[in-house]
């Protein structure tokens, strides 16, 4: 087990990284605070991303939180605590680098919600390329109920969930639970709590079967053509498949197709 660990908000690891096979799990183990965005838990969390996502051993991430919350959003005690707006600025924009490190490291980052997701615990779930939730997982950006409207959760989920569904949980700072947020597009899966990690491990095993090639180009291009016009997506899109063909793996996977056999890729 190796253990990622940075500043702490109180005693002890903030985010633990464990491994198993090809997959890195990474928890966010403050249960007893709700598993807060404190400036510590975002280093701690920006850290253990970057350095599963720079591990050749690593095929997707998964991350999972401790308790009975996945993440109440931002710490409401520290931000109180400097009441400056460059403050706020600053800590919003370091936020901001945390969720964009997600979508850019180039594994498959997996949101395992086992309890509530709040504010930008909701922007977390959100910003994972997927997300598995347990039944009851509860979900809301209430941010507005203190006067505070979830701006920055609302860019993460307004690029997941109807726009009519988003702006009514931003401005209305309600709870939706996990079959609706599985509706809305929010998470892929919904299961019992007791099927969470096998549900997870059929998703993982899924994406590990597959060359690291392919699925970090495809990652990498998803992103990336979402914010092109339909014209430049595929010149882009066109671009990117003809890289991804000339790879070995890609030749090996094309002619075992040919010869009707599999494909012979060399342990990963």
């Amino acid at each position: 087990m190796a253990i990622a660990e940075q500043r702490s908000c109180d005693d002890g690891p903030l985010v633990l990284r464990t491994d198993s096979g090809p997959v890195a799990t990474l928890t966010l183990n403050r249960a007893q605070r709700f598993n807060p965005l404190c400036e510590a838990m975002l280093d701690a969390l920006e850290a253990a991303i970057e350095q599963a996502g720079r591990d050749p051993g690593v095929r997707a991430i998964v991350l999972a939180a401790h308790g009975r919350a996945f993440c109440a959003g931002h710490d409401l005690r520290e931000m109180r605590a400097q009441p400056s707006q460059d403050y706020y600025r600053t800590l919003f924009a370091r936020c901001t680098q945390v969720m964009l490190g997600i979508v850019r490291c180039p594994k498959p980052v997996i949101a395992r919600v086992q309890g509530l997701a709040t504010a930008a615990g909701c922007q977390l779930v959100a910003t994972c390329d997927l997300a598995v939730a347990a039944d009851t997982a509860r979900f809301a950006v209430s941010g507005v109920t203190l006067g505070l409207f979830c701006c920055m959760p609302g860019v993460a989920l307004s690029r997941n969930v109807p726009r009519k569904q988003a702006f009514e949980m931003l401005v209305t700072g309600e709870f939706i639970d996990a079959p609706t947020a599985l509706r809305h597009g929010l998470v892929n899966r919904v299961v019992p709590s007791a099927r969470l990690d096998a549900e997870i491990a059929s998703l993982t095993d899924a994406i590990a079967r597959h060359p690291p090639v392919a699925v970090q180009t495809g990652k990498r291009v998803f992103y990336r053509q979402l914010e092109d016009s339909l014209e430049d997506a595929y010149r882009f899109a066109g671009d990117a498949m003809a890289c991804n063909m000339m790879e070995e793996d890609t030749l090996e996977g094309v002619q075992a197709f040919l010869d009707k056999r599999p494909p012979r890729w060399p342990s990963y």
